[in-house]
């Protein structure tokens, strides 16, 4: 059988996992937002994942009759795939518990042109057993379909890096699980037929689940440890990134550095899997401790900023502040789950005029997001404090004495200025 796969979702995760099946397979890429689309089309890839070129090499006019990628909001342009790929943001809501309801459209989607023999397969991060718990279900209910007899599940978890050129999608191994021990096999193969970097077949979906679930959590524990070393050594003063550079001499010391864990992996998915332990009735200690502290860090530097602030007797009420970024990360256009808002928060609250600029940044997204402003331009203007909040490639050329007031504190949230500074994380 001819395969043809269907992606849904055409975000960070589904956009460049399309591109690489559509140098091989047919494939229709399906996502709900008309002007996404409609950009894609063009060749325009907002996310900045795909360079146009690349991404011109793939697009074809017509779903399906050849090797390539047709994008499409358009459901009845997936109903002829045998293999459907869901790539769906899993996010929290305000309360910190798992939002499940793009899993469920995403499988609603699917679940109306599931078809005998076809596979789906899940990419969106998710707690052990929520692919067989929950989206399953949906699949069968909507389709008419049996589970394991007339349709098949796999699950093989992103590992998607936004921003990162050099470890793209074909070259990061790749885990693959299978409903039963042969479409195991099949979705393997799948994957390894574009993956150079390899795969890994785990026994079972839940496995692979666990494996995803765990590494962005194991992260988010080790940052937050250096976060409360960051903490410790402010308090006796002690530069923590030189203390972080001596004890990584040692061969085994692992490589974390302080900040603020934001983003739609790290900063989440650890509630996932507390999500999935309290409700088997085990409350997690460390997880959820790690958490606490990461998500308590944006108001710790609007604190360390105000006391450089009045010790170099700035009055803070009133006083102007330039917020160098408002991304998750540097060289990347992604603002989701940005813990810069935390911090602009909690200065806003001592009555300090923010700025904000960040070439990155798409402002409506923001706007719409956070309900905050962003600079276009920074020319001729004079600020009380600057804050570098994300390291851009733009901002570490940045001469930042043409935006200073006389009387002026910088704080270097990434320790990456190698201009003079008054404090750093």
């Amino acid at each position: 059988m001819k395969i043809k796969i269907a992606i849904i979702g055409l975000g960070y995760v589904g956009l460049p996992l399309a591109r690489l099946f559509a140098t091989k397979y047919p494939v229709v890429g399906f996502d709900i937002n008309q002007k996404r689309i409609d950009e894609l089309n063009q060749g325009i890839d907002s996310t900045l994942e795909i360079e146009k070129e690349l991404l011109n090499s793939v697009l074809i006019k017509k779903p399906l009759e050849e090797i390539g990628l047709f994008c499409s909001t358009n459901s009845n342009d997936i109903k002829d795939c045998n293999y459907y790929i869901i790539t769906v943001p899993t996010p929290i809501d305000k309360n910190n518990r798992p939002d499940l309801t793009p899993l469920y459209k995403a499988s609603k989607t699917v679940g109306k042109v599931l078809k005998k023999g076809d596979i789906v397969i899940y990419e969106s991060t998710v707690y052990p057993g929520l692919t067989e718990e929950e989206c399953i279900p949906v699949l069968e209910k909507i389709s008419n379909l049996k589970f394991n007899e007339d349709f098949f599940a796999g699950y093989s978890p992103e590992r998607i890096n936004p921003g990162d050129k050099e470890h793209t999608v074909d070259k990061i191994l790749k885990i693959t699980a299978g409903s039963t021990p042969e479409i195991g096999i099949k979705v393997n193969d799948l994957y390894k037929s574009v993956i150079t970097a390899g795969t890994h077949l785990a026994p079972s979906i839940k496995v692979a689940e666990a494996a995803k679930v765990i590494e962005n959590s194991q992260r988010d524990i080790n940052i937050a440890f250096v976060n409360e070393l960051a903490k410790i050594f402010n308090i006796l003063n002690i530069d923590t990134q030189a203390v972080l550079e001596a004890a990584g001499t040692k061969w085994n010391f692992l490589n974390f550095k302080p900040g603020l864990v934001g983003g739609h992996c790290i900063g989440v998915d650890p509630y996932y899997l507390s999500q999935k332990a309290q409700e088997a009735g085990y409350h997690p200690e460390i997880i959820l401790a790690g958490r606490r502290l990461n998500d308590s860090m944006g108001e710790y530097v609007a604190s360390r900023i105000v006391k450089l602030m009045i010790k170099k007797q700035i009055p803070v009420n009133h006083s102007s502040l330039l917020m160098l970024g408002i991304t998750f990360k540097e060289n990347c256009p992604d603002v989701r789950n940005t813990k810069i808002v935390d911090v602009i928060k909690s200065l806003t609250d001592y009555g300090i005029n923010i700025s904000i600029y960040d070439p990155w940044a798409n402002p409506d997204e923001v706007k719409h997001e956070y309900n905050l402003e962003v600079l276009d331009c920074i020319k001729n203007k004079k600020f009380d404090t600057i804050v570098l909040a994300v390291a851009h490639n733009e901002f570490l050329e940045l001469d930042l004495d043409q935006f200073k007031n006389p009387n002026n504190v910088i704080y270097d949230v990434k320790g990456v200025l190698k201009c003079e500074i008054d404090g750093k994380l």
